[in-house]
């Protein structure tokens, strides 16, 4: 077998990005998304197929262990894949607009107008030598909004005070900030052009609890001024139970399970999500923490069948074989698992 070309794909547009958009209550569309990084060992294959969707308002989180493909997803949302990675195939319909269809400079302008990033660790987000007002200019700018210097400044101090920050802050540089303060500007700059989708990627992994409380209050509030939409991507699943609408669990570049946060947690479907879930610790009972069994698949040498049977209490001779699939088992329930082919022959009977 050839190995896979290591050259870009060139993104050719298939519909003028001036067309309106198809009529959805849907903010996003994801179908069948996958994502390789070629090495010369093979292709990482760190999504593999994966689909989804994120109505107006709502709050979806992308939950899993390191390396299941969360963060790859964020990036390719934002094409923001570079080599070795590659988006190999899929649609990402934002707004009925499908971003791969776009050129980079359309896609550009897309990037912080329509769909931005809150991106994990602020002090690597901001630029360290450039106060916190033109950074938020900066953004601004490269969307064609020019403004006078009054101007600039009221619409500047109007974004901080939104994120709960003094108009002084402007001036500030980045290292004169806490650490939350670092993360309350990254999302004043992600709010800035009013978008319809918020990515945020950890955005409280590295501060303290106290802390991660006010930001994500932060991110909520203006959330719901804006009336966008958020994915959430984190392993913290307290943290997803307090904030999000809807949970898909990512295992090794796969959604294992997407339920309402409310049916996941009181019966969850996937033995993954069930695992997960057993190994949060509990103040009604002591005991030892139990862990997950093993190790997640290598995604250079995906194994055959499912990628989570090797680990699985539930584990058939058919799971060895036979990829499961992404299904609706309940109203609002998707679940890729072989234990509930009887309900799948059931619906298609």
């Amino acid at each position: 077998m050839s190995s896979p070309s290591h050259h870009p794909i060139t993104l050719t547009p298939s519909h003028p990005v001036t067309l309106p958009p198809r009529h959805t209550h849907h903010v996003l569309e994801v179908r069948d998304l996958v994502v390789h990084y070629h090495t010369t060992r093979g292709a990482v294959q760190a999504v593999n197929g994966v689909s989804f969707d994120i109505r107006e308002g709502e709050r979806l989180g992308l939950v899993g262990e390191s390396g299941s493909g969360k963060s790859t997803i964020a990036l390719a949302l934002l094409r923001l894949i570079r080599p070795p990675g590659r988006i190999e195939s899929g649609e990402m319909l934002l707004e009925g607009v499908d971003l791969l269809s776009l050129y980079e400079e359309e896609m550009r302008r897309v990037r912080l107008a329509k769909i931005a990033l809150v991106a994990q660790g602020a002090m690597n987000s901001l630029n360290p030598v450039l106060r916190v007002k033109e950074q938020i200019r900066d953004g601004l700018k490269d969307h064609g909004i020019q403004l006078s210097p009054r101007a600039l400044a009221d619409r500047v101090a109007e974004l901080l005070n939104s994120v709960g920050l003094r108009r002084d802050v402007a001036n500030m540089f980045p290292h004169e900030l806490s650490g939350g303060m670092k993360q309350r500007v990254c999302i004043a700059i992600a709010i800035s052009l009013r978008p319809k989708l918020i990515i945020a990627d950890e955005p409280t992994s590295a501060l303290d609890v106290v802390v991660q409380r006010q930001v994500m209050d932060t991110l909520l509030a203006v959330q719901e001024d804006l009336g966008a939409s958020i994915i959430l991507i984190g392993h913290d699943m307290g943290l997803m139970a307090q904030v999000v609408d809807r949970v898909g669990i990512m295992y090794a570049g796969n959604l294992a399970e997407v339920s309402p946060v409310s049916d996941l947690f009181r019966a969850p479907l996937h033995p993954y999500s069930n695992l997960l879930i057993a190994s949060l610790p509990s103040l009604e009972e002591k005991g030892a923490f139990q862990g997950i069994p093993g190790l997640p698949p290598s995604l250079l040498n995906r194994p055959t069948g499912c990628a989570f049977r090797t680990r699985c209490p539930h584990a058939m001779e058919h799971c060895a074989v036979v990829t499961p699939h992404l299904r609706e088992v309940e109203p609002e329930r998707r679940v890729s698992c072989h234990l509930y082919e009887n309900e799948w022959s059931r619906e298609s009977a």
